[in-house]
């Protein structure tokens, strides 16, 4: 029997409502964990992984890749309508799907993020299926050299999201790979930099880092507009429908197919690589995008490409982090770390020879993602209603709900008040940045890979002393010469802008 006739004839069998139940049942629970911020698919996959020990291993890791397909899609539902990401891997989503939000356009704010998710899904389900295998070998030959070089090229991303200002772009950068050196070191574990505060013996955890720097810096301009707002009564909300033309998101979406094919390769192949995950794909995507783009300087004032970039590489991610864990035995991020655990538990070990030894299951997982696709689409338009009520609720009202979200969320990472304590600074922290203008993209992916990056260097270091191997060896010299050309093209694009405005600017002059 062939290839395709195994995925058939698994599509059956994930089909029956043995499979189908769970299945459904993981996709709603992502969709609501992904939605609501500082819960994450971390978190809920976690939740789920109890309910799952008394099912068959194929029954559990539908449930769980329910809700890490369904999860992925729904954390861009409140980043688009509320403008907080509902996880890390849709904070690039907040960037132009908020401001599509506020110029009325909700509706095709939310879908062009759904069915973005879709086709990126879809695409990363062909790789999945066909190139297990084959990335498997490539990913033989990273060690450390290669996988520091990798590191280093996405932060070279940090050049395409500096805004107006390179300098505050820069340091908002800094200021993420800072938070890092804070706690235990990668390898040794010895403490450094925590001033003798036992609270930060563990380093600043990333989800409440996220929530704060994200979640109170949007809050906090709607807070002061409620507070400068006259009169006692609260402004009603606006009328706002998700009612939207499906075909016109589609145009929207595939108007320009290269930049979707691209943003969908760099997620498969973040998910691919270990430890980077969504929460870097989806801004190393939004950063390609705006460098391939004809309007770049549109970006972050609310175009679907920006939404398009987040989210269908978001999605791919989970395809490659999939591909990760079945090829290696390497979970590629958190989720899949939860799944491996559940695989061991039923004594399946994941690795070079999963395929082979348990052809059920590989090509169950490989059904499971595909019917999980349209799931998620489904729950988002049944729960429509429920997004609607959410954007549609007082601001007076919804801002101490999602606070209180954002403080249970900090607290439930490992039920433990220090989480809360660094939500708080963080706050403070992201609404400083947001009043001074300094982007907040480059601090989380300085914070995302700062860790990856000393670890990686260590490990290379230790081997061999050698600093020129980082150079002659092909897979990471090539990366660091990626690096150099990202950084290069970001500043040429910088002064492209910059020079743009100014002859803009003395037009109107001259017209005066």
């Amino acid at each position: 029997m062939n290839h395709y006739e195994l995925l058939i004839q698994h599509i059956g069998v994930v089909l029956h409502w043995h499979y189908l139940l769970p299945l459904i049942v993981g996709t709603i629970a992502g969709v609501i964990g992904g939605a609501l911020p500082g819960v994450t698919i971390t978190m809920t996959v976690i939740v789920v992984l109890p309910f799952t020990f008394g099912l068959d291993p194929l029954q559990g890791l539908a449930a769980m890749i329910g809700v890490y397909v369904g999860g992925s899609a729904g954390g861009s539902i409140t980043a688009s309508l509320i403008g907080i990401p509902g996880t890390p891997s849709a904070v690039a989503t907040t960037f132009d799907g908020f401001p599509m939000t506020k110029k009325g356009q909700a509706g095709r704010s939310v879908w062009v993020g759904a069915w973005s998710a879709f086709i990126g899904g879809a695409l990363g389900g062909l790789f999945l299926i066909e190139l297990t295998g084959p990335f498997a070998s490539i990913a033989l030959f990273f060690g450390p050299w290669e996988f520091f070089a990798l590191f280093i090229f996405a932060l070279s991303m940090v050049a395409g999201l500096v805004g107006k200002s390179v300098t505050k772009g820069l340091l908002s950068g800094a200021i993420g790979l800072l938070v890092t050196i804070v706690g235990p070191d990668p390898i040794m574990g010895v403490q450094r930099f925590t001033m003798g505060i036992h609270e930060l013996e563990g380093g600043f955890p990333f989800l409440p880092v996220l929530i704060g720097i994200f979640a109170f810096a949007q809050l906090m301009p709607d807070v002061e507009q409620i507070r400068s707002s006259t009169g006692n009564e609260p402004a009603k909300p606006t009328k706002v429908s998700l009612t939207v033309s499906h075909l016109a998101v589609w145009r929207d979406i595939l108007c320009r197919p290269f930049i979707l094919l691209w943003v969908t390769f760099i997620g498969i192949l973040v998910g691919v690589l270990p430890a980077i995950g969504g929460s870097a794909a989806n801004i190393m995507a939004y950063d390609q995008a705006k460098k391939f783009s004809k309007r770049p300087e549109k970006f972050g004032t609310g175009i679907p490409e920006g939404i398009v970039a987040s989210e269908a590489s978001n999605s791919a991610n989970v395809a490659g982090s999939l591909m990760m864990i079945m090829a290696f035995g390497i979970p590629g991020d958190a989720v899949t770390a939860v799944m491996m655990g559940a695989l061991t538990i039923h004594g399946i070990q994941p690795g070079p020879l999963f395929v082979s030894q348990h052809p059920k299951i590989a090509y169950g997982i490989y059904a499971a993602y595909l019917i999980a696709l349209p799931l998620m689409i489904a729950v988002i338009w049944v729960g429509s209603r429920v997004w609607l009520h959410i954007i549609n609720m007082p601001k007076s009202m919804l801002i101490p709900i999602v606070l209180v979200l954002c403080v249970i969320g900090a607290y439930a990472l490992n039920n433990s008040m220090n989480g809360v304590y660094v939500l708080a600074l963080f706050c403070v922290i992201g609404y400083a940045m947001v009043k001074g203008r300094i982007p907040l993209a480059p601090l989380i992916l300085g914070v995302v890979l700062g860790d990856q990056i000393e670890a990686n260097l260590i490990q290379a270091v230790s081997t061999d002393a050698n600093p020129w191997l980082f150079l002659t060896r092909p897979i990471s010299g090539g990366l660091i010469a990626a690096s150099v050309a990202s950084v290069a093209l970001a500043v040429w694009q910088h002064n492209r802008a910059a020079k743009l405005a100014t002859a803009t600017d003395e037009e109107e002059d001259t017209d005066f």
